[in-house]
């Protein structure tokens, strides 16, 4: 009879289930975001940028908040940076159900933000990461980025049918309610320490000055804000996109078949089929990640992008081309994720990667912002969400070029002394 795996060579571990689920929770609801859009645009009578600048600030605020929580999570520990998370995110959106002005909602979209940080991407993947083997650690990041992608799936769908049920404000109380359901996971979350005793011994001001001194660091950051500006644009807007310019539902077709008979049902799914499609790339790019250069498949991946939305945006919409966009656009939608946490675990260590890989993050989300509110400004002014897709796909041609040059190669390996080793 073989012998059973130590835990550390697992694959699947309580710390990448509960992982998972947390992602499921946080991505899931922060998906959800633009079927919102249109109905608190249409219930206040506001213009689409009032609260495209709140989707948009709490995309800023999931970016500055990442490395911070990142930092309370390898100072205090996970469980403490999670908690807060879950109840800054649960506060934010309880209270916007009685938010009644523009300002009101961009302020509590700001305490959103945190909330996604802190239960997100940069606490989760570092846990994860160190909780799991080198030989099973770029399929584990791929699993549990995979995760948020099932809360892709499942939200925005539930989002659209809680607004015609119980409207814009009880889905947001009801989306609080589930945000805290991610305190429930807590006693699942244990990870090993990063060994060594130099790796305790080194600050993490000397890792992160060590990290922004490599040039190869400079360009992940730099590569990073496209996908933040294309992901969160669309999120935000691709909903709304599909309502107003797709053309006419066959009520005799396979969508109404299954129950999509109007064009905001549509974006909605389309946002759902995304994420369904993600599940496929990230797992691939997980395991391509293991035996291939990771900038060389982040790189692949920008030039995808660019292809598939130059397509898009050229050809009339109908049902089924925002079909064919949102499947192909999904099997490349999260799958950066795990290649650029793995390459910086990869160059730069384990020890302080949440925070070393919080400010790349950061980097996504001022493009996340900018996709946001520039999808909502540009709206406003021209009628058009045409000139905010020419820009990312612009700056995503940009981002297959900036990883080419990256030093895969870790930092221990370049005769320098690694993040996590005591200087000689």
């Amino acid at each position: 009879m073989a012998r059973a795996a130590a835990p550390a060579d697992r694959l699947i571990t309580p710390v990448l289930i509960a992982g998972a689920l947390i992602l499921i929770v946080s991505f899931g609801v922060r998906s959800a975001a633009g079927v919102f859009q249109v109905p608190i645009a249409e219930h206040f009578a506001w213009p689409r940028a009032e609260y495209s600048l709140a989707i948009a600030i709490s995309n800023l605020a999931w970016g500055f908040g990442t490395p911070l929580f990142g930092a309370i999570a390898e100072k205090w520990g996970e469980r403490p940076a999670l908690t807060i998370g879950a109840l800054a995110y649960a506060v934010g959106l309880a209270l916007s159900a009685y938010a009644t002005t523009p300002e009101q909602h961009q302020l509590l979209n700001f305490v959103i933000g945190m909330g996604a940080a802190g239960t997100g991407f940069g606490v989760v993947l570092a846990l994860v990461g160190r909780a799991a083997s080198e030989r099973n650690r770029s399929m584990a990041l791929a699993l549990t980025t995979a995760a948020g992608s099932l809360g892709q799936i499942l939200f925005p769908p539930i989002a659209e049918a809680l607004i015609g049920v119980s409207g814009w404000d009880g889905t947001f109380l009801l989306f609080a309610a589930v945000a805290l359901s991610v305190l429930l996971l807590l006693p699942l979350l244990t990870a090993p320490p990063s060994r060594g005793k130099a790796a305790l011994e080194e600050t993490m001001g000397q890792v992160v000055g060590r990290a922004f001194r490599d040039p190869s660091y400079t360009l992940i950051f730099l590569g990073f804000f496209s996908c933040g500006y294309q992901i969160a644009f669309l999120t935000a807007h691709f909903p709304a996109f599909v309502t107003e310019v797709c053309g006419a539902i066959d009520p005799s077709g396979v969508l109404a078949g299954l129950g999509v008979t109007t064009t905001s049902a549509l974006g909605a799914w389309s946002i759902a089929l995304i994420g369904m499609m993600n599940i496929v790339g990230t797992v691939m790019a997980g395991r391509l990640g293991s035996r291939f250069p990771k900038k060389y498949l982040l790189s692949l991946i920008y030039v995808g992008r660019t292809v598939v939305s130059v397509v898009f945006i050229l050809t009339p919409m109908t049902p089924a081309t925002v079909i064919v966009f949102a499947a192909t656009m999904g099997a490349l939608w999260l799958a950066t994720v795990p290649l650029t946490a793995g390459l910086v675990g990869h160059i730069y260590g384990m020890r302080y990667m949440g925070t070393l890989y919080g400010f790349i993050f950061l980097s996504h989300q001022i493009g996340g912002f900018l996709g946001v509110w520039l999808g909502g400004a540009l709206y406003d002014r021209y009628g058009s969400y045409d000139l905010v897709w020419w820009i990312g796909i612009g700056i995503g041609a940009f981002s297959a070029l900036v990883h080419l040059p990256i030093r895969e190669t870790p930092l221990a390996d370049r005769g320098a002394p690694p993040p996590g080793a005591a200087p000689a």
